[in-house]
């Protein structure tokens, strides 16, 4: 059989019952592993062993859960952790230490942008914002000796600029550091940025992995494409590992060195490993990612264009929109649609945008998105609110901005639940 197909790895890569095993994958609700002797545990501790420790480090249904990610993004390893914000962390705490230096987008998640502007800065860690409509030459100027990565999303959370793949693994490689991608908005299913040249992949899966919002999560993917021995700048994945006995990650672990270090040396340190519960409960929701996303995308289409005609609207910022100014990224690195989530702004400003969200019955006001439910929010007085009316106009944050993440509803409920909220607004 050749190379199993995307839709087919959602539904089946991960896990492959034996024999009498059960078809679907089982919870081990388990945090300790039975050895017989002392020598299989030290090879455990020596990294000689692929059994599991410590549930800490890793368990069944987090492996089932890394494999299933690392199929549908085209990697060579995957490590789970407790959140998308938990997964940024540990990137950044493997690659960084103190006096080194980020490049990345400002156009970003909230919570990633207050890591990365406050509390890095505590950590000794530099980051310096770049707008991602700069040039190549801009980008590649703004680098200095001690960057180590280059970082920016897929689609920006909640500004839906679509990076330009190209530009920045150019800029990368430039550098001569790794591009780390948030992954979160497209999922896997809408955009591969390993294909695009991404280095590291990383996701929030509480939102589209998940679905349902019932589980918190988040997971980095190791691309095994970076070369760390070049320029000699991460030795701490190539040169000898004092806490392992001086062991040399990427002599002994190849294109997966970098997700091994995060493994036993980042999460066994920092501790913010997913729960066995959360692990099964994403799996699962990825087994249909492919069937939702698609949906995503089309309601999230129709409401754009719903709103963008709507006399009570004042602009409607949606990538897969003809005219919006990311729509050639979009048909380039989303050919199967950009997102679930579409941004506008009423009338009448801010005090309009916050009538609509009191009037909407149907769609949720909740701080989330990717979920089968329609959710709103006003990212300016949330999400963002701590940035300052300056960063957040950077971030492409709009203080009349309303967020929607549009869900699996039809799509006639859903227009028609935006249009009373509109049409009750005096």
């Amino acid at each position: 059989m050749s190379e199993r197909r995307f839709d087919t790895n959602c539904v089946q890569a991960g896990y492959t019952p034996g024999t009498g095993d059960p078809q679907v994958l089982p919870i081990v609700q388990n945090t300790t592993y039975r050895y017989y002797n002392a020598a299989d545990v030290a090879a455990l501790f020596d990294l000689d062993s692929d059994m599991f420790m410590y549930s800490r480090i890793g368990h069944p249904d987090e492996d089932a859960l890394e494999k299933k990610l690392t199929a549908l993004e085209g990697g060579a390893a995957a490590v789970a952790a407790s959140s998308g914000m938990a997964a940024i962390f540990l990137t950044i705490s493997t690659l960084c230490k103190a006096g080194d230096h980020i490049l990345a987008s400002p156009s970003i998640y909230g919570g990633t942008f207050n890591l990365f502007n406050m509390t890095l800065k505590r950590f000794g860690i530099d980051v310096t914002f770049i707008d991602q409509n700069s040039s190549l030459e801009e980008i590649v100027a703004a680098a200095r000796p001690e960057t180590r990565l280059l970082f920016g999303e897929t689609i920006a959370n909640p500004a839906l600029h679509v990076l330009d793949f190209e530009k920045f693994s150019a800029a990368a490689k430039e550098i001569g550091v790794p591009l780390v991608i948030d992954n979160t908005l497209a999922s896997p299913f809408l955009c591969r940025p390993i294909e695009h040249g991404a280095d590291i992949v990383i996701h929030a899966t509480t939102k589209w992995a998940d679905g349902q919002a019932t589980s918190m999560g988040g997971v980095i993917i190791d691309s095994g494409k970076f070369d760390w021995k070049k320029d000699n700048k991460y030795p701490e994945i190539t040169e000898p590992d004092e806490s392992y006995h001086g062991l040399n990650f990427y002599e002994k672990f190849g294109p997966a060195a970098f997700a091994m270090k995060v493994r036993v040396c980042a999460l066994r340190d920092f501790g913010s490993c997913i729960a066995p519960m959360n692990s099964w409960l994403t799996f699962q929701g990825l087994q249909h990612l492919h069937v939702r996303m698609r949906r995503h995308s089309d309601n999230a289409l129709a409401l754009a264009k719903f709103l963008e005609n709507h006399p009570k609207i004042d602009w409607v910022y949606y990538p897969g929109l003809e005219g919006n100014e990311n729509y050639e990224l979009a048909q380039k690195y989303l050919p199967k649609g950009a997102g679930g989530v579409i941004s506008f702004a009423v009338k009448g400003g801010r005090a309009a945008g916050e009538k609509l969200l009191e009037n909407l019955k149907l769609a949720s006001v909740v701080v989330h998105v990717g979920d089968i439910h329609t959710c709103v929010l006003h990212p300016a007085s949330t999400t963002h609110r701590q940035l300052s009316e300056e960063d957040q106009l950077a971030a492409g944050i709009d203080p009349g901005l309303i967020r929607a993440s549009v869900g699996l509803e039809d799509i006639e409920d859903i227009k028609e639940d935006f249009d009373q909220a509109l049409n009750a607004i005096d």
